[in-house]
């Protein structure tokens, strides 16, 4: 079995350009939190309607769901800053700066530390970087810079650490929020473009979508690579569900979804979506997986 779409949730329209971008799940009400970035907002639905929107977050490029602190995170690209509020239509947004141009977000719930990993501007020296911000003291920040601009990143539970990728010089950078003040280690990516990126804890292993359109499997502890397998085009969005063991890569161009089965490591399936569709959710239960169509500003309801 690999994706059977179960319908559409129809979004609001895009006031701008930009269409979607990432999302999740929380997991207690059900509800998708999806970046918008043609409208400056978060879209709020559930399996069968749109809710709400949280409006005023310039160029947000990713929301992020922590199960265990119960808060929404939005990474504002256009203004440099991320959101931090409450499940729940018309939630109190707190506003904190970060470095040039936030993209993916993490969260160590334990310490209370947000990664956000900044985009950065080649044309600006040194805006490359991770913003950390540190909620237990007061959102204090502390800034690493990387060598090249930043895609998504991850937090392992496990050994507690955060894994970053680094798209111009090919790596993944590992963060240690015991000193978040600078990078651990790098794991070299052998393929252009680290993207989309998850984890399979149990296992220790990292599945790195790269934009020259190969998924890398690597052993987070050594850096070894596992496993490559081609993919459909330039990859975005990258989800494990480990209670299917799968993985879903999506891709835009064409408008398709790989799906891997990662024990052992082999393609089950593509699946067609829509040209431009470049972000996807999972439900924490791994029961859904929900695909954002730009063209028709649709979600796509999948059940895995």
């Amino acid at each position: 079995m690999t994706l059977t779409l179960a319908g559409h949730v129809a979004l609001p329209e895009h006031k701008g350009k930009g269409g979607f971008d990432h999302a999740a799940v929380h997991a207690t009400s059900g509800h998708v939190y999806v970046a918008h970035t043609a409208n400056d907002a978060v879209d709020v639905f559930d399996a069968q309607k749109y809710l709400f929107s949280i409006p005023n977050l310039p160029g947000v490029a990713g929301a992020l769901v922590s199960d265990e602190a119960n808060l929404i995170f939005s990474s504002n690209r256009a203004a440099n800053t991320i959101g931090v509020f409450a499940p729940g239509p018309k939630p109190a947004v707190r506003i904190v700066d970060v470095g040039h141009g936030p993209n993916g977000l993490a969260y160590d719930p334990g310490r209370q530390i947000v990664l956000a990993a900044n985009v950065g501007d080649p044309t600006v020296p040194g805006s490359h970087t991770l913003s950390m911000i540190d909620f237990a003291n007061d959102a204090r920040r502390t800034e690493i810079a990387v060598r090249g601009s930043t895609r998504w990143t991850v937090f392992d539970p496990g050994p507690e650490l955060f894994y970053v990728n680094i798209a111009q010089s090919a790596e993944i950078v590992v963060v240690d929020p015991r000193q978040p003040d600078r990078i651990a280690r790098s794991i070299a990516v052998p393929h252009a473009g680290p993207h989309g990126l998850d984890l399979d804890g149990a296992k220790g292993r990292l599945f790195c979508a790269c934009d020259a359109g190969v998924l890398v499997t690597l052993d987070a502890r050594s850096g070894k690579v596992l496993d490559e397998k081609p993919l459909s085009g330039r990859p975005d969005v990258t989800f494990f569900n480990r209670q299917r063991r799968h993985l879903y890569v999506a891709i835009g161009d064409p408008g398709v979804i790989d799906i891997f089965s990662t024990s052992p490591m082999a393609k089950l399936a593509t699946i067609e979506t829509e040209a431009g569709a470049h972000t996807t959710a999972l439900s924490p239960a791994g029961d859904r997986l929900y695909a954002f169509l730009p063209r028709t500003h649709r979600a796509a309801i999948y059940e895995t």
